[in-house]
């Protein structure tokens, strides 16, 4: 499924290769950079930091402030991460792209604390989604996860997967009689 992120990723990408004298514009780069974060590509991220001329970031703050997001977001930094996305006072049209970048850094925190704990405190729960205690408290309410009496232990349940496509075994020979048929002629 294409987004319209991934679209504009591909545009960025265009207008950086075709940019004159091989130097895209700032807000290229600062858009690009933040999408490639978004779509937690982080090694895109790194190649293209290293490639924007020196010049270019030193004059515009923003793409060294995206730049402070992926680095806690390479060292796995989640609360140094949320304080870099609120570090800056974001512009048009990075802004929308970093508010996408929260909600999603945000849910997949969500999503590995449901996959990997059986029980964790509510401040490691606030630590690594960014948000305050009463906010946290209303999205495991939200997603069924168990509180224990003084809220200061969460339980939470894993993601819900979804069901594998499962094929019956007539389509199974099928597909295969007709891979061997086609191998044979």
């Amino acid at each position: 499924m294409i987004t319209n992120f991934d679209k504009l990723c591909g545009e960025l990408e265009k207008q950086e290769l075709e940019a004159p004298n091989g130097v895209a514009s700032p807000t290229t780069y600062s858009q690009l950079l933040a999408i490639y974060l978004y779509q937690n590509d982080l090694c895109n991220a790194k190649f293209l930091w290293k490639r924007i001329p020196q010049n270019v970031t030193s004059s515009n703050p923003e793409i060294a402030a995206v730049w402070a997001i992926g680095q806690m977001l390479w060292k796995k930094d989640l609360p140094g991460t949320y304080q870099a996305l609120a570090a800056y006072d974001w512009t048009e049209p990075v802004a929308n792209i970093i508010r996408a970048l929260e909600e999603k850094v945000r849910e997949r925190a969500f999503n590995l604390i449901g996959r990997s704990y059986s029980s964790i405190s509510l401040d490691t729960v606030v630590a690594m989604t960014g948000l305050s205690r009463d906010a946290v408290l209303h999205l495991c309410r939200d997603r069924k996860w168990t509180l224990n009496e003084d809220n200061i232990t969460i339980q939470p349940t894993p993601p819900t997967q979804p069901a594998p496509l499962h094929t019956s075994s007539e389509d199974q020979l099928f597909k295969l009689t007709e891979f061997v048929s086609f191998l044979e002629n």
